[in-house]
């Protein structure tokens, strides 16, 4: 066999390797998705517009509040420095994926970068920490199936959530703090966990009651990433590998 064909084995293999990583994540993301689609159609969008949202942003919560905030007469400028505050956190990620893609070409990183959502890093960063390489196959297999099915719920949520006639009612809304906290919580075993998780809480709160929204998601983000950069590491408080791995 030769060296092309044993790599392009490789390439598939690695790629149904990650798509297999990304169908939980395509079943618990679904309900955002139809929501998103659902919230957008209430909001007068169309199902072209709201599946055109999805397939270019492809940010479940920056697409949330674009559509909260198209209709309130405001200022581009004020929208699009709405929606970088609350995917500043994607900023934190891209550095932190860098360093385990470092390896790939240009046009690979971009691409990469393009499909950079919360599980999407988290799976990554989980599969680095076990000292195993972040291969570009492996990275698109997990982003396949999460970005069709999340451009597809777009489009049934615009068909079918005129049918839910009141979205909040039914405490749809509640699914995405539930998600990032269930984030939060698998990296529940890494060094300064607590302190960090309760600083970012308070700071969100207060910046939420004082600043709005949604300026408290990188007022909260930044109060934790400051406590975690004061805080020295104490090496009993530094997990094992096999500690590590289970952080997902």
């Amino acid at each position: 066999m030769s060296s092309e064909a044993i790599s392009e084995g490789a390439r598939a293999s690695g790629f149904w390797r990650g798509f297999q990583m990304g169908l939980p994540v395509v079943v618990a993301s679904a309900p955002f998705g139809l929501l998103f689609g659902a919230l957008a159609a209430e909001q007068g969008f169309s199902i072209f517009e709201a599946v055109l949202m999805s397939v270019t942003v492809y940010a479940g919560a920056s697409q949330m509040v674009g559509i909260e905030l198209f209709g309130q007469n405001l200022s581009p400028a004020l929208i699009v420095f709405s929606i970088f505050a609350v995917n500043f956190r994607h900023v934190l990620y891209s550095a932190a994926l860098g360093r385990r893609i470092r390896h790939w070409p240009f046009v690979e990183k971009a691409i990469g970068f393009f499909f950079l959502t919360d599980p999407q890093y988290a799976v990554a960063e989980a599969k680095g920490e076990r000292g195993e390489e972040v291969s570009f196959a492996w990275y698109i297999g997990v982003a396949a199936p999460i970005y069709v099915c999340w451009v597809v719920e777009a489009a049934l949520g615009a068909q079918f959530g005129k049918l839910i006639p009141d979205t909040h009612a039914f405490g749809l809304d509640f699914l995405l703090p539930i998600y990032f906290l269930g984030l939060v919580m698998g990296f529940r075993k890494r060094p300064l966990w607590l302190p960090i998780v309760i600083a970012s809480a308070i700071a969100s709160i207060v910046a939420y009651k004082t600043v709005g929204s949604p300026w408290h998601v990188s007022i909260g983000a930044a109060a934790g990433i400051l406590l975690a950069a004061v805080m020295p590491i104490k090496k009993s408080d530094q997990p094992e590998t096999s500690e590590r791995s289970e952080v997902l």
